[in-house]
């Protein structure tokens, strides 16, 4: 029996199972076909997420994504950040109670935290009904199984003004510097009549509108700038219901310089239109992890497997002529890593091909060895590799995710690479290209200008987007 004061969720029964064992085998059903859409590497060491909040049979697999990153990292304290989709109290409060009833078991609230919170004045606290939500309370099985010993610290948000939200993004942060995991709860676009939103027609090209609003969304809230991520919402017209959870999120790990830079990554996205064939009504679901740059770096024996593959490739191919990617000789983990990736080739220390590929749901383990031909191939700079060549040099760049930038101050030369996006021109630069050349950080921006064919007033205009990230070279 759970105790007395503990809230009793109404949301079993209705958005998920009410049943334990019915429910148990959805949450294992789900972490299956996420570990199949989204491959095995777990990132080490995260820092925060965001979840979506829709029924478990709709949002569940995407939501697993985190959810499994979340149970690898066994947390003691997990902070859901939530709302009230019925218009809660504005500012940022914490529920009255001392824990909640599920069937899938009961989770704690970490009453020490609460009363931490609201010691800072930038929290109040309310009773349970005046907050209930299912922005928060679905997640709630998904934290039994994935840390049944953690304990949770409900947070409800609505309409914080920028200084309220840096106050509570201050105390969520010492909180997170201390072993919590922070957990934002949100959906993406909803699109259809019944919410009032229908910016174009629901034909054949609704699906792809319909990303390419949750790209810019999920994009500007890579940057950990909550106030360029709510701008970019804004502008957009994109109907992303938890934009105050997932700002506050954005502001506490932008505080967290302790763990190194974070970066943010899409681990999943599905729409309820693509699992229901109707795109007439549909509701956008991501799953977004924000990690330190060491948690993307692979493990010495998973990079020495891609560089293994790598060099068999090109010896396959200069011995037979055929052009045939040969895979890692075993799969791990790593190698299952999704990550944009670059294979540079260089004779006797001069550039010979360099070819990358963004991420695309591709495993390092396939990508890798296509890289491997298309820069000894495809490089229209150079002629393509033959036999009798000066034996080849091989070097793999994994790129960490993308960070967009509102300017240059946020690069730093010799750690970060750099993309340029402004209208027809693009380009890109390895981190490692400045440190070969011994150039300046402006030196780096004006190659990379010419690199993408764009004049250097490229860098004022406010249409252009500038990315940085960071690269693990193997080699």
């Amino acid at each position: 029996m759970h105790p007395v004061d503990y809230h009793v969720s109404p949301y079993a029964g209705s958005w998920y199972p009410g049943e334990a064992r019915e429910l148990g085998s959805l949450i294992d059903q789900l972490f299956a076909a996420s570990e199949q859409r989204t491959g095995r590497f777990i990132a080490p060491n995260p820092a925060g997420f965001v979840v979506p909040h829709a029924g478990l049979i709709y949002s569940g697999t995407v939501s697993a994504s985190a959810w499994r990153h979340i149970s690898a990292a066994q947390p003691e304290r997990v902070v859901i950040i939530g709302f009230s989709h019925r218009g809660g109290p504005h500012g940022a409060w914490l529920p009255d109670t001392r824990g909640y009833s599920t069937p899938a078991g009961d989770v704690a609230i970490d009453t020490d935290a609460v009363a931490r919170l609201a010691a800072t004045g930038a929290f109040q606290i309310a009773g349970e009904a005046a907050l209930c939500d299912h922005s928060v309370e679905i997640q709630l099985p998904l934290l039994c199984r994935a840390a049944p010993r953690a304990k949770c610290v409900p947070v409800y948000t609505s309409r914080l003004s920028p200084q309220q939200r840096t106050a509570a993004a201050c105390a969520l942060a010492a909180l997170a510097r201390d072993g919590a995991l922070l957990v934002a709860s949100s959906d993406f676009t909803h699109y259809g009549r019944s919410f009032g939103y229908t910016p174009f027609p629901a034909d054949s090209w609704a699906p792809e509108r319909i990303r390419e609003l949750d790209e810019s969304a999920i994009e500007t809230a890579a940057s950990l700038r909550s106030e360029l991520f709510v701008d970019s919402v804004c502008k957009s017209g994109a109907t992303v219901c938890g934009v105050e959870p997932i700002a506050l999120l954005l502001e506490a790990l932008s505080m967290l310089s302790h763990c190194g830079e974070i970066f943010g990554e899409m681990l999943d996205y599905q729409t309820s239109g693509e699992i229901t064939g109707d795109y007439s009504h549909s509701v956008s679901y991501a799953a977004l992890g924000f990690f330190p740059f060491r948690s993307f770096e692979l493990a010495r024996e998973d990079g020495n497997l891609l560089l293994e593959a790598a060099r068999a490739t090109l010896s396959r191919y200069l011995e037979t002529g055929e052009r045939v990617p040969v895979p890692p000789p075993c799969l791990t983990p790593g190698t299952d890593r999704r990550a944009t990736a670059f294979v540079t080739l260089r004779s006797q220390g001069h550039l010979r091909g360099c070819v990358g590929r963004r991420a695309a749901g591709q495993p390092l383990s396939k990508i890798v060895p296509e890289l491997a031909l298309s820069s000894a191939l495809d490089d229209s700079r150079f002629q393509p590799v033959s036999r009798g060549e000066a034996p080849l040099e091989i070097e793999i760049s994994i790129l960490s995710p993308l960070k967009l930038v509102p300017d240059r101050s946020a690069f730093r030369v010799n750690e970060h690479g750099a993309m340029l996006e402004a209208g027809p021109y693009r380009g890109l630069l390895l981190p490692q290209v400045a440190t070969e050349r011994n150039w300046t950080a402006e030196q780096f921006f004006e190659a990379l200008a010419r690199k993408a064919g764009a004049p250097l007033s490229v860098y004022s205009d406010r249409n252009s987007r500038l990315s940085i990230f960071r690269a693990q070279i193997l080699s």
